[in-house]
């Protein structure tokens, strides 16, 4: 164990993965959803009056009544979904945590709204359906690699319409521009989100070049010891249209957040509608 715990106190290399599964671990998923569903809570999902606002201003620029097919990645337990739903989209969701996706299935069917869910990685993507409309909501395309988010983008790509739609956000270098790096220890007697057991936790926050950084957590228990590096990316305006040009022919309008408001150049978030040419 020691020798396992010294070489994750080095700092990782460039999008290092996790030594430990982190969406579908039986114990950290349950707090994920709990942060899921807390809707005065900006963690796993934006605060609910956000979510309502976003939704109605997707709904504004692309109704649907012209654009009814909607796929929702990331969907977690289907938040946005239902929404979505309510507003006429005939909605398929999608999200890597089996936790999220059965709350969101259970969910649908005790309102009778009519969503199709599918637990899998957006990364493999292979449906043949296409869509008017693809959201990736709340920043999730800043923890892939540069080949990865290209390749999430040909995937999107491949599956809209003519005229289809996509709809993400990013966060942007000011998100960040003041955090230095540290590490700080801790330990939970009672257990904590990372561990329902006594553990330790090693957390470290690490930049890298290219407006790259790093949370990482190492959880200490009696038994084990467990690495989980959240990797982000954020983005300048000239690098997102960069990613896309490489990917598909696009038509780009930039905003302030998922919500319509105006980009500016100290927005700490960048919201893209990219429309498929």
């Amino acid at each position: 164990m020691n020798k396992q715990l010294l070489k994750f106190m080095q700092k990782p290399q460039l999008h290092e993965p996790s030594s430990n599964k982190f969406w579908n671990d039986e114990h950290i998923s349950k707090g994920m959803l709990e942060a899921h569903l807390n809707k005065d809570w900006e963690a796993a999902t934006r605060k609910y009056d956000f979510v309502i606002n976003s939704v109605e201003w997707i709904s504004s620029i692309a109704p649907p009544s012209i654009k009814n097919k909607l796929l929702d990645l990331g969907c977690g337990p289907g938040i946005y979904a239902e929404l979505f739903k309510r507003k006429g989209y005939d909605v398929t969701g999608l999200d890597f945590s089996l936790r999220s996706v059965n709350y969101a299935i259970e969910s649908s069917e005790k309102q009778n709204l009519d969503i199709k869910y599918i637990c899998q990685d957006y990364l493999e993507l292979n449906l043949e359906e296409k869509f008017d409309i693809i959201t990736l909501i709340y920043c999730d395309f800043g923890v892939l690699s540069d080949t990865n988010r290209r390749l999430l983008l040909k995937k999107i790509y491949s599956m809209l319409k003519p005229d289809g739609v996509l709809i993400f956000d990013v966060f942007t270098p000011i998100m960040h521009e003041d955090k230095k790096e540290y590490k700080s220890w801790s330990y939970f007697s009672n257990g904590g989100f990372w561990s329902e057991k006594s553990h330790g936790l090693l957390e470290s926050f690490y930049r890298y070049e290219n407006n790259t950084i790093l949370t990482q957590s190492i959880v200490l228990t009696e038994d084990e010891v467990k690495c989980y590096n959240i990797w982000e990316h954020m983005f300048t305006c000239d690098e997102i249209l960069s990613d896309l040009k490489a990917t598909g022919n696009w038509d780009v309008e930039l905003f302030g957040n998922a919500a319509g408001e105006k980009y500016s150049e100290d927005s700490n978030v960048l919201c893209i509608v990219a429309r498929k040419i």
